[in-house]
């Protein structure tokens, strides 16, 4: 698969887990976090905003992969 077929697949991977993402981690927000106290907040509302990139990281290291040489 060239790089340029797996950065198509890729951007529409990340797309559709963010897509996907974002209500989730409003639907947590909303229920569990708006009782916390505001230091508890913060913290959450900050690793909410970049949990996402854990799971999209090896997304990314296979999109960044080089095309096999064709010898």
């Amino acid at each position: 698969m060239t790089q340029r077929t797996r950065k198509f697949i890729g951007t529409i991977a990340i797309i559709t887990f963010v897509m996907l993402y974002g209500p989730v981690a409003m639907a947590i927000a909303e229920s569990r976090i708006m009782a916390a106290p505001q230091v508890i907040q913060v913290i959450s509302y900050a690793v909410l905003g970049l949990a996402w990139i854990i799971p999209i990281m090896p997304v990314i290291r296979w999109m960044q992969r080089p095309d096999p040489d064709n010898i």
